[in-house]
């Protein structure tokens, strides 16, 4: 289990975060830093696929309860119902865990395009994600 540290700042929750996310095998973790885009709701979006629904209902428990553990004020919560898109707001950070069904079909990275993107490393370190990176993963034919 990743050490996690109380964050100062929404970048250090945010990757904090997309660590918790890592440990409970999400796929395809991004950051986005929306600082900068105009119309943003949030500093950062958090942004990983599941497999399925249950694996997005114990990636959000883990999310839940390791920050709320840092003494993190609760989020507001929607998807609950459905598990295929649960999305954790703690105002700076969006937080989306959805299945890789849901992601493919929002794609969510590109309406954000503008935002700087990052994921995380073999270490759990934050790296910098290019963006023509996205064709791959949305590459897969449409229905």
């Amino acid at each position: 289990m990743a050490k996690l540290i109380k964050p100062r700042s929404s970048k250090t929750l945010a990757i904090n975060i997309a660590k918790i996310a890592s440990e409970k095998l999400a796929s395809t973790i991004l950051i986005l830093e929306l600082k900068n885009v105009e119309s943003a709701p949030a500093d950062y979006f958090v942004i990983c696929s599941t497999h399925s629904q249950p694996q997005t209902k114990s990636v959000f428990d883990e999310i839940y309860y390791q920050i709320k553990n840092l003494g993190i004020t609760l989020p507001k919560i929607e998807g609950l119902d459905s598990l295929d898109w649960i999305l954790l707001d703690y105002f700076d950070v969006v937080v989306h865990v959805m299945t890789e069904e849901a992601r493919n079909f929002y794609k969510l990275e590109k309406l954000w395009s503008d935002a700087k993107f990052f994921t995380l490393d073999e270490e759990n370190k934050p790296i910098s994600f290019k963006r023509e990176n996205l064709k791959k993963m949305f590459s897969a034919p449409t229905v």
